[in-house]
């Protein structure tokens, strides 16, 4: 059985566990991370050099790196509704993921880890409020893509793109700090909301 080890408050784990909701998919969950088993010790570092979650093991099959076992889940269950075929329609799909691990996190993080997580080492309010700025204009631009498309980040209809990025939006709205009002953001976060995966490991409280 597929094994997911990572802590369920993590935003990279819930990736991977909305994703097995929407396939159906059994798992296994080991919860390592920041109180809980300590990712800094040799058996884990055996199946993750980096020290971070999630990792899933798969028969013979270890992968790190969320985005990517989102994909390989997707892929090996068929599910080209999640990840297209097409190769268009799949570098549409992971434009977007691409862009939520780079672009859109590294813009929130100084700001996340002073305001949520209140992070000793992130202190700076020039610093804060330049990753706020960042931050919004990042949302600014899901925000326009999401008035071209209409229903979700690709089109009419729902893929891993939206897993990924509905986790980050989730984060942005939870924030206890000045945003845009976003009405686009605002009807998409709420959609996705009617789904069970997003229910259980997205807007589950959890920032």
């Amino acid at each position: 059985m597929l094994k997911i080890l990572g802590k369920s408050s993590s935003i990279n784990v819930r990736k991977v566990l909305w994703t097995c909701v929407e396939i159906g998919l059994p798992f296994e969950q080991e919860l390592w991370g920041s109180g809980f088993k300590a990712t800094d010790v040799p058996e884990f570092l055996a199946l993750n050099p980096n020290g971070m979650v999630p990792v899933i093991t798969d028969g013979p099959v270890t992968l790190w790196e969320s985005n990517t076992i989102c994909r390989y889940l997707a892929v090996k269950h068929g599910r080209a509704d999640l990840l297209p075929a097409n190769p268009i329609e799949r570098a549409m799909v992971e434009q977007w993921m691409d862009w939520q691990a780079g672009e859109l996190n590294n813009s929130w993080r100084y700001a996340f880890m002073a305001l949520v997580r209140k992070s000793n080492s992130h202190k700076d309010p020039a610093a804060i409020a330049s990753s706020i700025v960042a931050w919004n204009r990042h949302m600014g631009i899901l925000e326009n893509q999401l008035c071209k498309t209409g229903r979700y980040v690709t089109g009419p209809a729902f893929t891993l793109a939206d897993i990924v990025l509905g986790l980050s939006v989730n984060r942005w709205a939870m924030a206890p700090m000045q945003r845009p009002d976003f009405p686009a953001i605002s009807a998409y976060l709420e959609r996705l909301g009617q789904r069970d995966g997003c229910r259980l490991h997205c807007c589950n409280g959890e920032v």
